[in-house]
């Protein structure tokens, strides 16, 4: 999910788990859907910097 200085949130399916970058860190939110959850952090510094922010679902057992 993208949201480069805010211009609107773009998203892409698949895992992107392998980057040259560092990974800055994770969250665990509740949502109730992975649209919600992608609104959610649509927001955030990372979001809107030119940076990256991966949406996974938890599947709890």
């Amino acid at each position: 999910m993208r949201n480069h200085d805010g211009t609107g949130v773009r998203t892409t399916g698949g895992a992107f788990l392998r980057s040259e970058l560092p990974i800055a860190g994770f969250a665990i939110i509740e949502a109730s859907s992975l649209e919600e959850a992608i609104e959610m952090v649509s927001g955030t510094p990372c979001a809107v910097a030119q940076g990256v922010v991966e949406v996974w679902p938890l599947e709890v057992p």
